[in-house]
């Protein structure tokens, strides 16, 4: 029997829910051609921001530029040390060398890969300038640890939570929890645009108004006062409308994740050759991806796209021994903890309109192939 292909991500589906309000959304943007810095814009800002829990918030134009920005804004600069994580995106290190500063890599949690907050300490030199930790997956790196680490330091801590829109840590809400915090709205996130889309969160109005004019050529009171060197990254209007929109949703889609993540850690628990993603007693995961650990990753890989199913490979190779890092980078064997993901991790598909039975599928031929490949003991 020849069964349909399961995407990754089914972006139609989500718009078929939702497309009267967003062509209206959108509709009301071009009519009124405000299509810069319009009052969508600031209501998303404002509808946001009081999601997480956050005094304030800039949109910006995408998730790289608010990391960026939000070192920027903390006095990160040429000579600067940056604390991160090498398993993420190239955008997290690649915001800290656009300062002119150098990452300095620490290990990640076994269990919930995020930064160990074990590791800081001993990474801080008198060049240190931030704390960088990533929210990955989805789940909330322990903010509440590393902040007191950065505190006998003076040091800002600064959330990469570009994959993390709703999750949770002991009751409070990514994006409140750091000094900034900074999110990604590419189309395949939790929240995403239609196109890309950015914006940095904070409880101090000072830093935030510091990362607003950065964003906006250094503009001080006046349009042409260019009061420092700054940069374009706007949030359009017409980006901030979808988020409008798809805001209201988010409690909802992040439940419907949960419902999926649940049905695939039922079916798939105990399957020999296979780690399943966990989350901390005192977190609530985003779940933005769905992302196993698997022995023979490429051949799992394989038995599932010739059964059309999708998967992705978040990500292939740790930062730290990517060529773009060059100096800043490091040695294979300096991270075991993030080494040893990036060879195994492999995320299965997820996203709230995935069929429970389409869930059941992917994880009956994950079985299958654990079955067949793994000799037992």
């Amino acid at each position: 029997m020849t069964h349909a292909p399961i995407p990754m991500v089914d972006l139609a589906a989500q718009h078929r829910r939702l497309a009267p309000s967003l062509e209206a959304a959108l509709r009301r943007v071009i009519e009124t051609t405000q299509f810069i810095r319009g009052e969508d814009c600031d209501r998303f800002e404002e509808e946001f921001a009081a999601h997480c829990g956050a005094a304030h918030a800039c949109g910006v134009a995408n998730g790289t530029d608010a990391i960026t920005l939000a070192l920027k804004a903390c006095g990160v600069g040429p000579g600067d040390e940056v604390i991160t994580v090498a398993a993420t995106f190239i955008g997290t290190a690649e915001a800290i060398l656009l300062n002119g500063a150098r990452p300095v890599f620490v290990d990640i949690d076994p269990v919930t890969y995020t930064m160990d907050p074990a590791l800081v300490e001993a990474a801080i030199t008198p060049r240190t300038k931030a704390i960088l930790p990533v929210h990955l997956y989805g789940h909330p790196a322990d903010v509440d640890a590393i902040a007191t680490v950065a505190a006998r330091h003076g040091l800002p801590v600064i959330e990469d939570a570009a994959q993390a829109h709703g999750a949770t840590l002991r009751g409070r809400t990514v994006g409140s929890l750091g000094t900034l915090a900074c999110f990604s709205f590419y189309p395949a996130k939790n929240l995403g645009a239609y196109g890309d889309g950015g914006l940095v969160t904070s409880n101090d109005g000072a830093l935030l108004s510091r990362v607003r004019q950065l964003a906006n050529h250094g503009a001080g009171t006046h349009k042409y006062d260019n009061v420092v060197a700054g940069t374009n990254s706007r949030l359009d209007t017409l980006q901030a409308a979808v988020l409008r929109v798809k805001l209201r949703h988010l409690d909802e889609w992040n439940r419907e994740r949960v419902e999926r993540v649940r049905a695939y850690s039922a079916a798939l628990a105990g399957v020999p050759g296979l780690a399943l993603p966990q989350e901390a007693e005192d977190a609530r995961s985003a779940w933005h991806l769905y992302t196993v650990r698997a022995g023979d990753r490429a051949g799992l890989q394989a038995h599932l796209r010739e059964r059309g199913v999708a998967t992705a490979v978040h990500y292939p190779r740790p930062l730290h021994l990517q060529p773009a890092l060059g100096e800043a980078g490091g040695r294979e064997g300096q991270l075991p903890v993030s080494e040893a993901l990036c060879k195994e991790a492999l995320s299965l598909p997820l996203y709230p309109e995935l069929p429970l039975e389409a869930v059941e599928r992917i994880a009956s031929e994950v079985k299958a192939f654990c079955a067949a490949t793994v000799a037992p003991a």
